[in-house]
């Protein structure tokens, strides 16, 4: 680190020279062609005051003129020598205190380098406020970015094995029994080992699908889509699930809603994902309303539910992935845990938004989602 220090004292001081030196060049010429008519000015004035005597002016006397272009360029070297000597020292005490919050960044940065995101760029007060300080906290930032991500990377890793062991260990299981002869081939046996090779097929094709949502690759076919077209699409597919759990269903459309600029067979894709998720977590006799109305340049898709609710420490993460209030409970359902994840990707690349709210456990939850109004 000491060459660094060294390095920049070094251009400092170079910079601050070169402002020295041009600095003396400028008055060396200022001297030279103009400090001698302003002395002949001066003399001419004082001699015709009569204070020194005499009708010529002294200032053309050449050992006049002479001494003191000497005297004033010896005092000028001097004053050079001085500045020189006060721009090194300056130089250093500023390459010391521009250096002393880089040695650390630069050790953090290499820490975090070698897999220790928790490293984090000590704050000093005096460099608060200006730009140093502002780097400081940029880095912060930006590991802290790092940590979240790299956590969420391990959560992942961590999710998926744990989602693919449950399908695997029951197949391996029931395909180790046929094997032994322990178990009888059914029918029944068969339909299992069915279910359980589709839920690990729609697992896989939800990551394939989360992983191209989140990284902007999937194909919009965006246009003007009525909203009550996407709505009734929506719920044609579930009307007879709500039915047969005995739910009330109900819709809320304003009248003239403008048509909105989306995907329609994303945009129906997260109204279902939305309407199956009030379905598995709204206890019979329950209620689901859907209610579509205009707001601002957007239009605005709500499913309210009297369901199971969310608590505050949920809500902010309910659209992170495998992300479950109650672990047990959404595998039982069937969930995958990402659904919400892809809506929220979809809903952000087709310039929407989609947001949840919830009075608490067991006073239900509202999902909306926005899309804009098409041009």
């Amino acid at each position: 680190m000491r060459w660094l220090r060294a390095r920049l004292a070094r251009k400092l001081f170079l910079s601050y020279a070169l402002v020295i030196v041009v600095g003396v060049i400028i008055l060396a010429i200022a001297m030279e062609a103009v400090a001698p008519t302003i002395l002949d000015q001066h003399m001419a004035g004082m001699t015709g005051q009569g204070m020194m005597g005499g009708t010529a002016g002294l200032g053309s006397d050449p050992l006049l003129r002479a001494a003191f272009r000497d005297a004033t360029m010896q005092a000028l070297l001097i004053a050079t020598g001085v500045a020189l000597v006060v721009a090194l020292l300056l130089s250093l005490a500023v390459a010391r205190q521009i250096v002393r919050p880089l040695r650390r960044m630069l050790a953090a940065t290499r820490r975090i380098a070698a897999g220790h995101y928790a490293e984090r760029v000590p704050l000093e007060r005096a460099i608060a406020d200006d730009e140093l300080g502002q780097l400081a906290t940029s880095f912060n930032e930006m590991a802290g970015a790092l940590e979240q991500t790299e956590r969420r990377r391990l959560a992942l890793v961590g999710d998926v094995a744990h989602e693919l062991r449950t399908p695997i260990a029951s197949l391996e299981g029931y395909l180790e029994g046929l094997l032994d002869g322990v178990v009888q081939p059914t029918p029944r046996l068969w339909t299992r080992l069915h279910d359980e090779a589709g839920r690990l097929r729609r697992l896989v094709d939800d990551l394939q699908e989360l992983s191209r949502a989140e990284a902007r690759q999937m194909v919009l076919a965006l246009r003007p889509v009525p909203p009550d077209e996407i709505v009734r699409a929506a719920l044609d597919r579930l009307d007879t699930q709500f039915a047969d759990k005995g739910l009330e269903l109900c819709r809320d459309l304003a009248p003239s809603l403008p048509p909105v600029l989306a995907d329609r067979d994303r945009a129906v894709q997260i109204l279902t994902n939305l309407l199956t998720n009030a379905l598995r977590y709204t206890p019979a006799p329950g209620r689901v309303s859907v209610r579509v109305a205009r707001t601002g340049e957007a239009v605005a898709f709500g499913i309210a539910d009297s369901g199971v609710g969310l608590a505050p420490e949920h809500l902010e993460h309910i659209f992170e992935r495998f992300y479950r209030v109650d672990k047990s409970r959404s595998r039982t359902l069937g969930g995958s845990g990402i659904g919400l994840t892809i809506a929220n990707a979809l809903a952000e690349a087709m310039g929407g938004e989609l947001r949840a709210a919830s009075a608490g456990p067991g006073r239900g939850s509202t999902f909306t989602l926005t899309l804009p109004v098409a041009p």
